[in-house]
């Protein structure tokens, strides 16, 4: 059956904006429904395959939430190296945020779910995302004092932890400011690999 996007995308759209019955001024990110199945396995390929302006939105919908110390705390678990990334685990640690990020979130995973379905696999520079990713957190490093203990914390106290999520917030403060194609390629990275790149040098 030839894939047809404009019958998918209101599928996506209901179940990603879904209200549950008990607040229906909520958005609720729900993938349960959504097929093809594959999108629940990895966000890797379908991330690939999104356009670039898709992936920004999803970017500043990070960005965003992470100017907000309990929704940082959340966010930044997901880009610890060994972190689940698939598409499943960014709807639900989504569906853990306020009710303006989920719906930040829920609109920017709608767009990449149906761009990734019926685009072919868009242009990356792994260098240019790299470089991006470093040139951040020289940049987080210059701003604030502690950003490289934040950023080479391994403990699971609290005050690592602490020390992580904002180490994690300022850099993506200063992705924030860089030209949106060096931006995204960053972003790309950041979903496949966490802060690995950066976090290792």
């Amino acid at each position: 059956m030839p894939f047809r996007p404009r019958v998918l995308f209101p599928i996506l759209a209901g179940a990603l904006l879904a209200a549950p019955a008990v607040a229906q001024d909520e958005y609720v990110v729900d993938l349960s429904q959504i097929d093809p199945s594959a999108i629940l396995a990895s966000a890797g390929d379908v991330l690939m395959r999104a356009p670039d302006a898709a992936i920004d939105e999803l970017f500043q919908a990070t960005h965003a939430a992470a100017q907000k110390p309990e929704e940082a705390e959340i966010l930044c678990t997901l880009f610890d190296p060994h972190a689940d990334r698939s598409f499943e685990s960014l709807a639900a640690t989504a569906n853990r945020l306020g009710a303006d990020s989920r719906e930040r979130f829920a609109i920017a995973l709608t767009n990449i779910a149906a761009g990734g379905l019926q685009n072919p696999r868009q242009p990356y520079d792994a260098a240019l995302a790299t470089q991006t990713l470093k040139s951040a957190g020289v940049t987080a490093m210059l701003l604030h004092d502690d950003f490289l203990v934040g950023m080479t914390a391994e403990g699971n106290d609290a005050a690592s932890r602490d020390a992580r999520c904002r180490s994690f917030g300022w850099m993506l403060d200063a992705l924030h400011e860089v030209p949106m194609a060096q931006r995204v390629a960053a972003t790309r990275l950041m979903l496949n690999e966490g802060l690995a790149q950066l976090g290792s040098h």
